[in-house]
């Protein structure tokens, strides 16, 4: 497979028009700060809101089953192994089929890919309310993790041929907002649903949830052959000297990552790191997503539609928080020290949530802190690896960091779930492994090798060269 930078040919068809190495000064000095940041917040504005609203609701149609464990588990009399099971199965699918959907998606275009992915899992979303036994809900499970694998990290690369390394943190922190306000969103929308239908027509409440929230996921899917552009000359909304400044900018900024194959990343020391570092940092992540309605319960709140509203808190302040420390981590140039800063926070905030479970207040700004922490992570690891890495192996190292990462969605999941069980359903033994696993990736992420993200040609050492 031959190599390409980010900016020549691949799904979002950024294709420079002058090489890298000749005369890209003659448009991009033309243009000042102001100018430049006017034509970055003009892209923000036009591809920020649907990628948003598409990773909401495909976050909402993943962990929706936390809310669904509420009635689900008494009405197919299902451990709490069997949920944290089903929970995490999902993720099995997705880490199968991530790389290869990535490799399509970047040969297709992300216009045809994204929608197929949407359709696809929104349909497996609605299905699931046909569950009836732990066999069945493994099986649709697994199935939404095939149908959804791809989706993130092609959003990521998508981004990253758009905007430059040094606005990337803050642009992926307002996507990934989307995270904790599908939570603020989808934790009173799952209450209502499963409250106000439960027993309408015969159907359970956690039923009408897959239901009602698949058709959702299904129209923005079907919405995204219409919203998405694959290349800049595609695009009406831009005239003819942003797309030339676009086109030059970007490739300076490809110009500074290594070319990769997609063998040379697949055998590079320094992505199975970064695989192992978002291993760990995802098990904080499934373990705040699929667990927080469980945590709020034990804290006394009894109602389904109350734990919804609760659960929205910690979901609207981190998404505040996490834009903010992204922008920072932009402003300083620095990733490494800001991912393990979040990671501790993350930590120490979801072992007290369940230290401190007597109390709601006390469990409720314990969920705070570990929800600002955890979902502030993300966003600025993954300007690491999108800064360093070039050529065709970039959606291939992409793929394989998140899907690897995303294991930890099936592990996290399973180990609390069976520790519950072990423990006679205490949830600290659990929540215990996953705050070590923060503070390990926490550890992982200072361990990567120091480098300059912007000029120079110094990144990730492979361990062999192609």
């Amino acid at each position: 497979m031959s190599n390409r930078s980010f900016g020549e040919g691949g799904f979002a068809g950024v294709t420079p028009s002058i090489p890298p190495s000749a005369g890209l000064c003659a448009t991009s000095d033309a243009w000042n700060d102001q100018q430049q940041a006017a034509l970055y917040r003009k892209l923000a504005r036009h591809l920020l809101p649907f990628l948003f609203l598409a990773f909401m609701v495909a976050y909402i149609d993943r962990v929706n089953v936390s809310f669904a464990r509420l009635q689900m588990l008494g009405d197919l009399k299902l451990s709490d192994t069997a949920y944290g099971t089903g929970a995490g199965i999902f993720f099995l699918g997705y880490f199968i089929f991530e790389v290869p959907s990535n490799l399509i998606l970047n040969r297709v275009g992300a216009r045809r890919w994204i929608a197929r992915i949407m359709i696809t899992w929104s349909i497996v979303s609605g299905l699931t309310m046909f569950v009836n036994s732990a066999t069945s809900f493994y099986v649709m499970r697994f199935l939404l993790g095939v149908a959804e694998a791809g989706f993130f990290p092609g959003i990521v690369l998508y981004l990253s041929n758009w905007f430059p390394s040094a606005r990337r943190a803050q642009i992926i922190a307002m996507f990934m907002t989307a995270i904790p306000v599908s939570g603020a969103v989808g934790g009173p929308l799952s209450g209502w649903v499963m409250s106000r239908l439960d027993g309408m027509n015969g159907i359970g409440g956690w039923k009408w949830l897959f239901l009602v929230e698949g058709v959702g996921s299904l129209a923005v899917g079907i919405a995204a052959l219409f919203l998405l552009y694959d290349r800049i000359e595609s695009v009406r909304w831009l005239d003819a000297d942003e797309k030339a400044f676009l086109r030059d900018d970007l490739a300076r900024d490809a110009a500074i990552r290594v070319e990769y194959s997609v063998w040379r990343a697949l055998r590079s020391s320094s992505v199975w790191m970064l695989c192992l570092a978002y291993f760990c940092i995802a098990m904080g992540n499934y373990g705040l997503a699929f667990w927080m309605p469980t945590i709020i319960k034990a804290s006394g709140v009894a109602s389904v539609g109350n734990i919804g509203w609760l659960s929205a808190v910690p979901s609207l302040i981190s998404a505040v928080a996490m834009v903010l420390i992204a922008r920072h981590a932009d402003r300083r140039n620095e990733r490494r020290r800001h991912v393990a800063v979040c990671c501790t926070l993350g930590a120490v905030g979801l072992l007290a949530s369940v230290l401190g479970a007597a109390s709601v207040p006390v469990a409720l700004f314990a969920l705070v802190l570990a929800a600002i922490g955890i979902n502030s992570i993300a966003p600025v690891f993954w300007g690491i690896p999108t800064a360093l890495i070039g050529g065709t192996g970039a959606a291939a190292a992409i793929a394989l960091i998140n899907c690897t990462g995303n294991l930890a969605g099936f592990v996290s999941p399973f180990m609390v779930g069976w520790l519950s069980d072990l423990s006679g359903g205490k949830l600290l033994p659990g929540m215990g492994t996953i705050t070590a696993a923060l503070l390990l990736g926490a550890g992982l992420v200072l361990l990567l090798p120091r480098h300059r993200e912007a000029g120079g040609r110094h990144a990730l050492n492979p361990t062999t060269q192609s």
